[in-house]
């Protein structure tokens, strides 16, 4: 008998285990898109050198939330901005952010 409850005490651990490190991404089953509210307007270029950023999406807990675009500065010379995308994990969508190339 004490056998048994070892053996089930192991498997409890491990599914604890497993479920805490799954959660470190957050898993979206519904593509988001664009809030209908939002209305995007570029403002004026700041200087010749700023990079329009586009749209984000930021995990705030344990969802997604929307981030206009914006204008920024290259960290350095010849630097391009990739906008971050969806993309499609097998139980739904994880959003990679964007970076500078």
């Amino acid at each position: 008998m004490k056998k048994y409850g070892k053996i089930l005490m192991l498997a409890s651990a491990i599914t604890l285990f497993a479920a805490a490190s799954s959660s470190a991404q957050i898993i979206v089953r519904a593509r988001l898109g664009r809030p209908r509210t939002a209305v995007v307007v570029r403002p004026l270029r700041p200087s010749p050198r700023h990079v329009w950023v586009s749209e984000e999406w930021a995990p705030a807990g344990g969802t997604y939330v929307y981030h206009q675009g914006y204008w920024a500065e290259p960290p350095r010379p010849r630097a391009v901005w990739v906008p971050g995308r969806w993309r499609h994990h097998h139980r739904g969508y994880v959003w990679v952010g964007g970076y500078w190339r």
